[in-house]
């Protein structure tokens, strides 16, 4: 009997050991939360909280500091990332053909994809991705405003694509490069004057004098630096001609017929259950077990817990 009210006894104790155990780790987790978010506040001013600041705050710190349920889910989340990311593409900002779905968004190019869903998570690989992310994080936070959808067209079409731009700076700089090079040309021929003997040097001086060795040397200065700026004009319109002709290949790779899709892109049917590529899985928004953090453009505070 009293073997059996000794068991009773320290199972008892070991139970309240354990119960105050469970109690210091909850208790410590939660200081160190808010230890962590202490730090956190003073650390960043979320007045003027921006990509380059959720690029380099780590998860512990997001999840400390945010409140997810303050995240926008669902189709509205959908028509959000939708508005963002068209506008993106509008704007030359992203390179991506943009698919609105019944229960995802679908952008694509040539060098990968991106697919949302209502939850919130991302999934795909590629550049794509890699811009898709932020606007997902951004477009979830109430306090983002999103700009409107552009009507038109997002992509040109490939022909449409001009050979460049800046051509007003380029025709300044050729124009100052012509006369540097003419009074290059005019210096070099005063001195070449002077030198055959057609027109004696001003003041009763000579060839070798100070003053008509400067008018050489400067006039091969402003010689310089004309050719100079012209090889710079060259160069700019080249590397706007090659810009322009990538772009155009790039827009050829998207330009599909209706109703067809890239090679490179899940099928529906397992795209509806699909975690993403190997190698990388799916993500949801800050705070539901997405480790991923926003690291581009956009003007979004954040609702504080």
């Amino acid at each position: 009997m009293s073997d059996a009210a000794d068991e009773r006894v320290d199972g008892a104790g070991e139970a309240e050991e354990a119960s105050g155990a469970d109690g210091d780790v909850t208790g410590d987790d939660a200081e160190s939360i808010e230890a962590l978010r202490e730090r956190v506040e003073a650390e960043y001013d979320f007045d003027d909280f921006g990509p380059a600041e959720m690029a380099s705050m780590s998860a512990d710190e997001w999840e400390a500091v945010f409140d997810a349920e303050s995240w926008i889910t669902g189709q509205e989340l959908l028509d959000r990332v939708e508005a963002d990311l068209k506008r993106r593409v509008a704007e030359r900002e992203v390179f991506a053909r943009v698919e609105r779905r019944d229960d995802r968004l679908v952008a694509y190019s040539d060098e990968g994809y991106a697919t949302v869903r209502a939850d919130g998570s991302v999934e795909g690989h590629g550049t794509v991705l890699r811009d898709v992310k932020p606007t997902v994080a951004l477009a979830s936070m109430e306090s983002y405003d999103v700009p409107e959808a552009p009507p038109e067209d997002l992509l040109p079409e490939p022909q449409e694509v001009p050979e460049g731009s800046g051509e007003l700076g380029n025709t300044m700089l050729q124009v100052i490069a012509g006369i540097q090079v003419l009074a290059g040309l005019v210096l070099v021929g005063g001195w070449l004057v002077f030198f055959l003997g057609v027109v004696s040097p001003p003041g009763g001086g000579s060839v070798r004098s100070l003053n008509v060795i400067a008018m050489l040397l400067g006039g091969f200065v402003f010689l310089a630096v004309g050719v100079l700026l012209f090889g710079v004009v060259a160069n700019a319109r080249l590397s706007d001609k090659f810009r322009a002709e990538e772009y155009r290949n790039r827009l050829r790779a998207v330009e599909l017929e209706p109703g067809e899709r890239p090679d490179f892109l899940p099928d529906e049917e397992s795209s509806a259950g699909a975690a993403g590529i190997p190698g990388e899985a799916s993500e949801g928004l800050p705070g539901e077990g997405g480790d991923e953090r926003p690291s581009e453009s956009g003007d979004g505070e954040p609702e504080r817990s």
